[in-house]
């Protein structure tokens, strides 16, 4: 379990200190694939890089495996670290090393016996799908193929907890999705807590079962994947969410009614909303956004919907919306 307790992050600069993380209180279960995710300059990587001690949080506790991270000697810290892996957007492997090379390094510093950690390496190897690479060169492969090698390297020395801070951002989207099944693929097999660091919010929707959303260094909202994502609270995650921005007032008039429809899996999928709606109700609507996904195996999504300029018509399609269970409905209104 990795506990995050009141943590807050200050840099000192040139202007004046930056509160880079202010107060976050998380808890992350073992064996969790868990997101965090905002817009650049949120703190999403500055917090990561807390959890193993990185960087050292101003005020606060980080607890990983019941282990006070911050009160931890030089020597029990390298130790814990062991058991607390993180890979990065840029792969970081050594280029004058080989990937069976490049796996071994982190046995090497723990002094795993040569022999033992060469048969380790090409085990990892095998679990990332790359048993034919262990004598070719980083510079000799893709970008997916050096980031399972990173993924190889960092479960050389079975951790506990994987740090994933943004993976997947230097991929294309047939890579990255599948870098995201490896994980998710290990998750299951070797029982490790994932912690996924992304400003995308396809990387969450694909592999994650929670997440915290940052905004300007404070949790904004936080929770299951498809109750955050099918209705958002706050306006941190609705902006992220809900990427077409329909809040902006210049995307609609004044005299326009219009509502965001939001919806999780046990809304009916056999029966088209917005027809059944027409039909129930006798008012037409226009659809004007719609987007759906699938979120843990259930269809999760959101309509921006059009209303008649009639309050009578407007009022008998609200209240038969909101009858409709899984289905939260709200008024957009422009400013």
């Amino acid at each position: 379990m990795i506990e995050l307790k009141h943590i807050t992050k200050t840099f000192t600069v040139k202007s004046g200190d930056v509160e880079a993380l202010k107060d976050i209180n998380l808890t992350i279960e073992d064996g969790d694939i868990y997101g965090i995710i905002g817009l650049s300059g949120a703190g999403k990587s500055t917090l990561v890089r807390c959890i193993n001690m990185l960087e050292r949080p101003t005020s606060g506790q980080v607890v990983v495996n019941g282990l006070n991270m911050e009160q931890l000697s030089a020597k029990e810290l390298r130790d814990a670290r062991r058991g607390i892996t993180m890979v990065f957007q840029q792969f970081n492997l050594l280029m004058q090393r080989n990937c069976l090379r490049n796996v071994c390094f982190p046995m090497e510093i723990a002094g795993v016996k040569k022999a033992d950690a060469v048969k380790r390496a090409r085990e990892l190897l095998e679990l990332v799908g790359l048993p034919d690479k262990a004598n070719a060169f980083p510079a000799q492969l893709s970008g997916g193929q050096q980031q399972r090698v990173a993924i190889a390297r960092a479960l050389a020395t079975n951790p506990k907890v994987l740090l994933c801070d943004e993976a997947t951002s230097a991929l294309d989207p047939n890579t990255t999705h599948s870098i995201l099944s490896l994980i998710k693929e290990i998750n299951e097999k070797l029982g490790i807590t994932v912690v996924v660091i992304t400003h995308q919010m396809s990387v969450v929707e694909e592999i994650c079962k929670h997440v915290a959303i940052l905004d300007h260094g404070e949790v904004a909202e936080k929770g299951l994947v498809t109750e955050i994502f099918s209705n958002p609270q706050t306006a941190a995650a609705k902006r992220l969410v809900y990427q077409e921005d329909p809040d902006d007032s210049r995307s609609f008039g004044p005299d326009d009614h219009i509502i965001r429809v939001a919806f999780t899996g046990t809304t009916s999928s056999e029966r088209p909303l917005v027809a059944a709606t027409a039909v129930d109700t006798g008012v037409l609507l226009s659809v004007i956004y719609a987007d759906t996904s699938i979120l843990d195996g259930q269809v999760c999504g959101s309509m921006l919907l059009g209303l008649p300029a009639d309050q009578a018509q407007r009022n008998k399609v609200l209240t038969y919306l909101r009858g409709i269970e899984g289905i939260t409905v709200e008024e957009v209104v422009s400013e």
